[in-house]
């Protein structure tokens, strides 16, 4: 009796220590570095763009690949077999499972109003190229400057200008607009057909379109999960878009550009405040969702850093996409945190550009994210800039900050 006893006591023990051995948690695997391929599904096809992970100092990084552009975060957080990787300044992500060479989730957008866009994600480990990993034998030649007609489903017509690079099949370049640029795209010149893509962290575009035999471009733009528009594109070395410094201004009757709005600390911030008096002041009007605004706040947070104590001050005026203030606030401080910003960030309210039009009233409008206005030392609007020429666009941008410093310093000078 007394051993059966014992057999019991050694069986229930056996039991327990099993028991303990499977609930106790089990190492996480860790994911490969390395290129990824990855690919996220939209109503016009498959997207493709390039993920690199890498570690550092036990720190994961990811950088998305597009073109020359390179766009990195470390807000990535691993569980098990899953991994998520957040574009704060952007407030979007990626979430998917984890093999040793595979990936399999989603890609999700925050767009204006809380709309949330959610497209299916695929990635492949050790492959960089973007749509096809074969070049085309016989490519079309596409390289140069088109003249470019977008054309939205309820009919909307906006003109711009397309400059594209090629290499044998692989291809490069950027749409300009008068109100910004798509920034980086790369693709593939496959047979008659160019394939452009990109995904900056807040942007998913996809553009296909066929060379026809008259010489034009004929195709389809996507971006994300909701955008279409059709464009035609002809060879035109000369095409130019309307002067940006041209598109915005202020109304008849108005000599002063005037605003009161909250900073990140809720204090109510005015132009007409004393620290601005007698300072050279570059009003801004932005957003932390706009790629365009993006690579100005790159730019004016080295520009201010080296300027302000010549008699310079930045304000930026952020029209976020939702109107909650601590909502908008926190994306705010991302935004900040991303670019090292040091100017004053000031909440203007929702990004919608006629709600953005009423809260400042004396301009023409508000055509584009973003437009900054220079006002000299007494006061007075100088000048208005529409849109942002990102460098995406090369010699464009060359241009633009070299036309922006020569206005500043005029204006230092006087």
């Amino acid at each position: 009796m007394k051993r059966l006893r014992h057999f019991f006591s050694f069986a229930l023990f056996f039991i327990l220590l099993l028991q303990c051995t499977n609930d106790a948690p089990r190492e996480s695997p860790d994911i490969s570095e390395g290129l990824w391929r990855a690919e996220v599904t939209i109503p016009g096809g498959n997207l493709p763009f390039g993920i690199e992970l890498k570690r550092e100092n036990d720190q994961l990084t990811a950088t998305l690949l597009n073109g020359n552009e390179r766009a990195t975060t470390d807000d990535i957080t691993i569980e098990k077999d899953s991994i998520q990787i957040r574009m704060p300044a952007f407030n979007s992500f990626i979430r998917a499972q984890f093999t040793e060479n595979e990936l399999s989730g989603t890609l999700t957008l925050n767009k204006r109003g809380g709309k949330i866009q959610v497209m299916p994600l695929q990635a492949t480990l050790g492959h960089d190229h973007r749509f096809f990993e074969t070049p085309a034998a016989n490519p079309v030649d596409i390289a140069g400057r088109w003249a470019v007609t977008f054309v939205e489903d309820d009919g909307k017509v906006t003109e711009a200008v397309g400059e594209f690079q090629q290499d044998g099949s692989r291809a490069l370049g950027t749409f300009l607009t008068p109100t910004g640029d798509y920034r980086y795209l790369a693709g593939d010149v496959q047979d008659s057909t160019l394939y452009l893509s990109c995904f900056d962290g807040g942007h998913a575009f996809l553009f296909i379109a066929k060379l026809q035999a008259d010489g034009s471009l004929k195709g389809d733009f996507w971006s994300g999960t909701a955008w279409h528009e059709s464009w035609t594109a002809q060879r035109d070395e000369n095409v130019e878009l309307p002067n940006a410094f041209d598109l915005t201004f202020l109304k008849d009757g108005n000599d002063k550009f005037d605003f009161t709005f909250p900073n990140i600390d809720s204090v109510d911030v005015s132009i007409s405040d004393d620290q601005y008096r007698d300072r050279v002041v570059l009003v801004t009007i932005v957003g932390s969702w706009c790629p365009n605004c993006h690579d100005e706040a790159r730019y004016l947070s080295r520009y201010y850093k080296e300027n302000r104590e010549r008699g310079l001050e930045i304000i930026a005026l952020m029209f976020e996409h939702v109107d909650d203030f601590p909502v908008a606030i926190k994306q705010i401080k991302r935004f900040r945190k991303k670019f090292g910003i040091e100017y004053e960030t000031l909440f203007a309210g929702y990004s919608d550009k006629k709600a953005a039009a009423e809260k400042l009233p004396m301009l023409n409008h508000v055509l584009s994210y973003p437009t900054t206005i220079f006002i000299d030392r007494q006061g007075r609007v100088r000048k208005i800039h529409t849109g942002f020429t990102g460098p995406g666009t090369g010699a464009h941008y060359d241009k633009l900050i070299a036309e922006f410093e020569e206005t500043v310093e005029t204006l230092l000078a006087e």
